[in-house]
């Protein structure tokens, strides 16, 4: 038996598998085992069967293991087997045993000689039997055989390295006496992953099918082709002793008798033969266990310890306890409410360091976006002026008038006051949306109870939407109370006087960017934006689209090779530049616009425009809004029809020309003021309308909601999910304390028979 004071590890082992496979896969512990790897026709499944003394294995030409058989052999005074998938079923005819492992395979795997990785593990109580545990692996094929895909090699290669490559697994190379053992598929395999050869036993079979006058004594005593833990000769039943159910008894004694008769082997007889292999296996897997087993134990402690935390809250909060799913609701309420706040107020504890989100977004919202949508509403100039003038002759009716109205101007103003009613109604939607979506977000972590989260997302939409309503009234009325009183007293207005005497200036001039709505100029040293655009209207002779690091400030747009900004490309003075929108293609995956020169020079070398695309439209409105801080502004895009015909001349009446012109410096200078103190207001309105009240709603409230709700039971309800989750931890963590209490009852003191010294083992070729 060996080491008699470790006899026992291997059916601890084997308990350690009984008791991680309740685990399923979530348990990444790689027991140790044997692996059983040669190629087809090798002998493998005869030295198993030698091992049980019983037919058991399915039999046949080709490939005929196609799923790993995990085979434990326990000593025991009965003999019975049983199947990890029939559990509680005992076989004692080993012909069941054998079409119950067909039909297992087949049932994976088809008729069609498919494989499959996921194991078959059977185990065999004999009195016959010394502790083992082997895994009989699919045999080494090259050809495809039948429906088999044509990569059948490299499937079979791919499902032994899973086991062998793992540190745990001895490797049995079988390989038959009667081929080239430089030649050996299974020991090229073992190669490539046990170099040093600490976990590779050969075995030689069909020594009897030797030619005359050949044998493999050198071989077997580790002199010709060494490896370090030896080689071990069996003679197995042939393909007739098979046939004519040659009993196993009768064939161990036919070895017996080969190795005693034969003039090389003799000698040898006592460390050869498949009694000698199994007691060798019984020692050497004992040892192996003893060697890994405090490598082993620091894996269990270390998932033990990376479950205890969970384990415990599970345990400790029954989830059929009311005092607990009340003191549950409580508690994710209100850090629901503390989380909230945290995202809006920008301290929350996990910073989101890849986008923009919840109050970061809103401020962007009213300091970039909003005043984009004003923008937008940019004024016709040539509109403008024939509104000014239908509206001067209209005032004065039949009679020619000498002095300019101020109603033409107070109808102007007001007409354009109520075009900001739109953006600003835009810029809660704006905040809304994100607002909604920052609930959400917080709401994560209620996803264990699908019930209270979705009755929370309601409870807090709705009170979004509640105090959306009375925002918007409120903004309409602000736009409201602009039309009531025209303040012509306004310190910043310019008045009648200083307008007239403008007249003649604006003349000599350029033409005024209309629409600056009154977003200050930054500071041109200021960094205004940075970010990744492409340029995709270069050529493909020039090199096509191409991605650049670009930096926005308040007098440029410059583009380096990457951000590291060491490699400048070019820099584009922003005088007389516009942006336009550009329609996104039919194959393409980017949003893009274009900025061109108002004078109709190029922009780019020889580029009249520059087309900059992004991955995403936020980013794109986001690098829209920035050039408008810069003083880009959009283009005006002309109305169908617009301009068409011969346009209309006032020209032949100066007097009129200059009426125009004085209305259109005073509606230019007022609604600068307007749309200044709109900027103003529209934040400070949404900030006390929306996410002041939601906040205070959330802190003081939604937890008075949830109460009516009346289901307190039903909305601490946990999900499938969490529900399978307790049970995968707790079951997980119960098998891991078992584990290591097993592993606590094995003694290790007793000494186990130390490795072999290494020998040179070049002249095995890797597979590789």
């Amino acid at each position: 038996m060996g080491n008699r004071g470790m006899e026992e590890l291997i059916p601890l082992v084997n308990r350690l598998q009984d008791a991680v496979s309740t685990i399923g896969q979530s348990c990444s512990l790689h027991l140790p085992h044997i692996a059983v790897v040669g190629g087809q026709s090798a002998g493998k499944s005869s030295v198993m069967e030698n091992f049980v003394g019983r037919d058991f294995l399915p039999r046949g030409s080709g490939l005929v293991t196609r799923r790993p058989l995990i085979l434990q052999l326990m000593s025991a005074s009965t003999e019975y087997c049983e199947f990890l998938h029939r559990k509680g079923k005992k076989f004692t005819d080993f012909n069941e045993v054998r079409q119950e492992i067909e039909a297992e395979t087949q049932r994976l795997t088809g008729s069609n000689k498919g494989i499959s990785p996921v194991p078959i593990s059977l185990r065999v109580y004999s009195p016959h039997v010394l502790n083992l545990t082997l895994v009989d692996l699919p045999g080494i094929t090259k050809v495809p055989v039948g429906d088999q895909p044509a990569d059948i090699e490299y499937q079979v290669r791919d499902m032994i390295m899973q086991f062998i490559c793992n540190d745990n697994c001895l490797i049995l190379a079988v390989t038959p006496a009667n081929t080239d053992l430089a030649n050996s598929d299974a020991l090229k395999l073992a190669k490539d992953v046990d170099p040093q050869g600490q976990r590779t036993i050969g075995v030689i079979t069909k020594l009897d099918l030797m030619d005359e006058g050949t044998d493999a004594r050198n071989i077997l005593e580790n002199r010709l082709l060494p490896l370090r833990r030896g080689y071990i000769g069996v003679v197995n039943r042939s393909q007739k002793d098979i046939d004519g159910k040659k009993d196993m008894k009768a064939a161990r004694l036919a070895e017996k008798t080969f190795i005693l008769s034969h003039p090389a082997y003799r000698h040898m007889a006592e460390s050869m033969g498949t009694l000698h292999l199994q007691r060798v296996l019984n020692q050497q897997l004992t040892n192996h266990i003893r060697d890994t087993l405090p490598a082993f134990r620091s894996q269990l402690q270390g998932q033990l310890l990376a479950l205890d935390k969970e384990a415990r809250v599970y345990r400790e909060q029954s989830p059929d306890d009311p005092t607990h799913k009340t003191k549950a609701l409580l508690q994710l309420i209100q850090r629901f409410a503390v989380d909230f706040e945290k995202v809006i107020e920008g301290s929350g504890d996990k910073v989101d360091t890849m986008e923009l989100s919840g109050g970061a977004k809103i401020n962007r919202i009213f300091h970039e976006r909003f005043p984009y949508e004003l923008v937008k509403i940019e004024f016709d100039e040539r509109e403008l002026r024939r509104e000014i003038t239908y509206a001067i002759k209209n005032i004065h009716g039949i009679r020619t008038g000498l002095f300019t109205p101020d109603l033409a101007f107070e109808a102007i103003v007001k007409r354009h006051i109520v075009m900001l009613k739109e953006p600003c109604i835009n810029c809660v939607d704006m905040v809304v949306q994100e607002l909604i979506t920052t609930v959400c977000q917080c709401t994560n972590k209620l996803s264990s109870f699908p019930k209270l989260r979705e009755e929370t997302e309601r409870i807090v939409t709705t009170a979004i939407q509640e105090q959306e309503s009375k925002c918007k009234d409120q903004v309409l009325l602000l736009i409201d109370i602009q039309l009531s009183y025209i303040n012509t007293n306004h310190e910043d207005f310019i008045g009648f006087t200083n307008a007239q005497q403008n007249n003649h200036s604006n003349k000599k001039t350029a033409p005024r960017m209309t629409g600056n709505q009154g977003v200050p100029p930054p500071s041109s040293r200021i960094v205004i934006r940075k970010g990744w655009l492409t340029i995709s209207n270069i050529s493909i002779i020039k090199g096509g689209a191409k991605e650049y690091w670009f930096i926005l400030t308040a007098e440029s747009l410059s583009w380096y090779r990457d951000d590291e900004e060491k490699e400048k490309k070019y820099m584009l003075p922003l005088d007389n530049l516009k942006l336009r929108d550009v329609e996104k293609g039919f194959m393409s995956s980017k949003y893009s616009f274009a900025i061109f020169n108002t004078e109709l020079r190029n922009v780019y070398k020889d580029y009249r425009f520059l087309e900059l695309a992004s991955d995403s439209q936020e980013e794109l409105d986001n690098w829209k809004a920035s050039l408008l801080r810069a003083g880009v502004y959009p283009e005006k895009v002309p109305v169908a029809g617009e301009g068409s015909g011969a346009p209309e001349s006032f020209s032949s009446d100066p007097q009129l020309e200059r009426q125009v012109e004085t209305i259109r410096n005073l509606v230019d200078s007022y609604m600068n003021i307007i749309y200044q103190s709109v900027r103003d207001l529209m934040p400070k309105t949404i900030m006390h309308f929306m996410i002041s009240n939601v906040k205070e709603f959330i802190g003081s409230e939604l937890l008075a909601h949830i109460y009516a709700l009346g289901e307190r039971s039903v909305l601490m309800d946990e999900s499938p999910e969490q529900e399978k989750r307790r049970e995968e931890v707790l079951s997980k963590h119960t098998a891991l304390k078992e584990a290591l209490a097993i592993i606590g009852d094995i003694s290790t003191s007793t000494c186990s028979t130390p490795l072999p010294p290494p020998v040179d083992s070049s002249w095995i070729q890797s597979c590789r």
